[in-house]
């Protein structure tokens, strides 16, 4: 293209074209370099607008550099010949209510989805972008949701893994390799591999992280209708400030979580049973 001769918002789209055919396995074919002849020729263009399209091609660039970070453990795999690596993930184990729910997702490694990372390190609006592109781009989801009941018979961690278990169990397509985060697998008969702090090292794992995460907000979402006067749309559960306060005033409702120490107590207070 050449950009003296082309108008801010033909540059723009050409970018947008480029961005889609870009290849999420090479730093040498065409299209890569094309994004880098086009940010070289923007760096000399006077104009307003190129600043922009710099800076917007920029982080296109840098996700494709993250994407290949993040894929050291799948192409290890990968080479060893499994093609189907699903990454593992929950979210909701510190929440003082609502469920536990975990993530399974197998994606398709020539398929470039950019802004994927850990789902701590996003905002709300990437996190649902990139749940949509997810859902429609990966190969299969599973999800595991377990209930506050269940957490307060068998504990938090083994909730978790049972939650992982069920994402697991409910793909579509069964994986030839797990990628689990942290340090303890869900029991599947399944080659897996625990890795800690995972979602930051692993696209499968972050992806899990990224649905998961969604899920489970929308849910606390959901419970905030419904006990509007704990916060639940803001605090997802968790023991911010609003919530303790709110726990304080009004003790626990039917989701919190009666074996954890803050909803136990305030149980015995209000002589609350469910």
């Amino acid at each position: 293209m050449n950009v003296q001769n082309s108008s801010i918002a033909q540059i723009k789209e050409y970018i947008g074209q480029l961005a889609r055919q870009l290849s999420p396995n090479s730093e040498h074919d065409e299209v890569y370099k094309a994004f880098k002849d086009i940010i070289a020729c923007l760096e000399k263009d006077s104009r307003k607008g190129s600043k922009s399209l710099i800076r917007s091609a920029n982080r296109i660039l840098e996700s494709h550099n993250h994407w290949q970070q993040m894929m050291a453990h799948e192409k290890e795999l990968i080479e060893k010949g499994y093609k189907l690596i699903a990454g593992v993930d929950e979210a909701g184990r510190g929440p003082l209510a609502g469920p536990v729910v975990a993530a399974s997702v197998i994606l398709d490694y020539n398929t470039f989805i950019p802004g994927i990372n850990d789902s701590k390190k996003l905002s709300e609006s990437q996190r649902e972008s990139l749940y949509v592109k997810i859902q429609q781009k990966s190969i299969a989801v599973g999800i595991g949701i377990v209930d506050v009941a269940t957490i307060d018979r068998i504990n938090i961690l083994r909730a978790s893994l049972e939650a992982m278990y069920q994402a697991v169990e409910t793909l579509p397509i069964q994986p030839n390799f797990l990628l689990v985060d942290g340090l303890y697998c869900p029991n599947v008969n399944i080659p897996m591999k625990p890795l800690v702090r995972g979602d930051s090292l692993s696209l499968a794992i972050a992806s899990a992280s990224i649905i998961a995460k969604v899920t489970r907000d929308r849910m606390m979402d959901g419970y905030g209708e419904t006990y509007p006067q704990y916060g639940f749309s803001q605090n997802k559960g968790y023991p911010t400030p609003d919530h303790l306060s709110a726990l304080k005033r009004f003790g626990p409702c039917e989701i919190h979580r009666r074996s954890f120490a803050p909803v136990a107590e305030k149980l015995t207070q209000f002589d609350i049973s469910f």
